[in-house]
């Protein structure tokens, strides 16, 4: 089972990057362990490595630094109020299952969201978790040699959703984002909602769970 990891503070993302490439490499050439990082970050957007980078819109007008990197996907944005979730997993113990792995992530922030009373989904053609037509969580993910590195970010507190009127949130246009507590008709804190969401991921990507 991988453990979980939540990190006090507002983690720079330079940082981050550094942790899962160490993990990474750790389990790798089988001197780690699996492990899951869940963290807030200072404010940074971040982008894939794409011919077409619109999404981002002019960089140097950008009210946070802007750093390109090696997972899928479009513009997206990580800050106070979120929480990132970094999977460093090997998926040889889960069928080299790619596919899967993104529908677990997906899973994992849905039976979250539901034990505070909010309804997230899936919406076909499209990696995240919604609310009707807004979304409230985005995934981007890299492997190498089947180990996993990059993740999820999921908006708890209305804090973290105005950068995102900077961009073009995962390059659709037209899509707003909403956070948790926009959605739940209870209070919440980012404490209570860590340690949910460290038990779902933690059950959900177990080796004997797939």
């Amino acid at each position: 089972m991988a453990s979980i990891k939540i990190l006090s503070g507002y983690i720079g993302y330079q940082e981050a990057l550094r942790m899962q490439e160490e993990q990474a490499v750790a389990l790798i050439d089988g001197t780690g362990e699996e492990q899951i990082f869940l963290l807030e970050h200072e404010p940074v957007y971040t982008i894939g490595r794409l011919r077409d980078q619109s999404s981002l819109g002019t960089a140097a007008e950008m009210p946070y630094p802007v750093f390109e990197i090696s997972r899928g996907g479009q513009a997206t944005y990580h800050g106070p109020g979120q929480w990132v979730g970094y999977p460093i997993l090997d998926l040889t113990k889960r069928g080299r299952d790619l596919h899967g792995y993104l529908r677990g992530i997906e899973a994992s922030l849905i039976e979250m969201c539901r034990t505070f009373g909010v309804m997230a989904e899936r919406r076909d053609g499209f990696t995240g978790v919604w609310v009707g037509q807004q979304k409230l969580a985005s995934i981007g993910v890299g492997v190498r040699k089947w180990v996993t590195q990059h993740g999820f970010a999921i908006n708890i507190m209305p804090e973290s959703l105005p950068p995102f009127l900077a961009i073009t949130p995962c390059g659709l246009a037209g899509v707003s984002m909403t956070c948790l507590a926009d959605e739940t008709d209870m209070p919440i804190s980012m404490a209570q909602v860590a340690d949910v969401l460290g038990a779902v991921l933690s059950a959900e990507f177990s080796p004997n769970a797939t």
